[in-house]
């Protein structure tokens, strides 16, 4: 069995599972919000360390708990930072380890969209990326067994992703989980005007974000796109970037969740 070893552990987030669990359970129990009715069908969260973004993404994984059961498949897209890719990259890899335990890959689904000409297979990409990594041990926390399909996105236009979620989209089982972090290494007053401004984007489900915006923005408006289609409503879970948590405010990374949410007819209040 091919398997994909954790590759920012110990630096992105703790190597020791304990450690691990602990800080999780510790960002969790600062996450003070009510629980979404329905559970989210997609969400967008950050990827930075977990000491700058983790509070943020615990917003949105929190929202999960009480789906542990249902959810059994996360379709997670985050961009690629280190290795160029034209298109839509799954891994070679059957398996992805961190320190929490493994996490299978879908390889029923996979085998439906590999065929697709926007989808190809790159180790390389895969290899040392975090921003799909580190959604790992928040998923194997709050879910029960899930199965993942990772895609790390490249050079792509957001329709032709979207045409990948249309394929991978199923029912209330499967989430969609889009890891993007906000605006990049601006002053504290300027990263949140440009943050505030993007997240009306996203809330009024208008997908034209860019790179300045979001580093995930292909896969931020394939998410909007997705949405349009299928009325999903967005919900703002949580903002504040790296001069909230752990970093200087001369130049920071703004960081969101989102939830987006399906509704059944008379239930758009819920």
């Amino acid at each position: 069995m091919c398997i994909r070893p954790a590759a920012v552990s110990g630096s992105f987030y703790p190597a020791d599972a304990v450690v691990l669990r602990d800080m999780i359970t510790s960002l969790f129990s600062q996450v003070k919000t009510q629980t979404l009715n329905p559970a989210p069908k997609a969400l967008i969260v950050p990827h930075a360390g977990y000491i700058y973004s983790g509070l943020t993404a615990a917003f949105a994984y929190q929202q999960l708990h009480s789906v542990r059961k249902i959810i059994n498949r996360v379709v997670l897209l985050g961009p690629v930072h280190r290795v160029a890719v034209n298109g839509l990259a799954l891994p070679e890899a059957e398996v992805f380890s961190t320190p929490l335990g493994e996490v299978v890959l879908d390889q029923l689904a996979i085998e439906k969209i590999s065929k697709m000409p926007q989808v190809l297979v790159s180790a390389a990409a895969h290899a040392q990326e975090h921003s799909l990594e580190v959604q790992l041990p928040f998923l194997q926390t709050v879910l029960d067994d899930f199965q993942l399909i990772p895609l790390a996105v490249g050079d792509i236009s957001p329709t032709m992703v979207e045409d990948v979620l249309k394929k991978l989209w199923g029912d209330e089982q499967t989430l969609i989980v889009i890891s993007s972090d906000l605006s990049h290494f601006h002053n504290y007053a300027e990263a949140k005007r440009i943050d505030e401004h993007s997240i009306q984007q996203i809330l009024a489900r208008q997908p034209q974000l860019n790179h300045q915006q979001a580093c995930g923005a292909i896969g931020i408006n394939a998410l909007l796109l997705s949405a349009n289609q299928n009325n999903l409503q967005p919900t703002l879970l949580d903002y504040r970037n790296s001069g909230d948590t752990a970093g200087d405010k001369s130049s920071v990374v703004g960081y969101a969740s989102v939830a987006f949410r399906a509704f059944s007819e008379g239930k758009m209040h819920g």
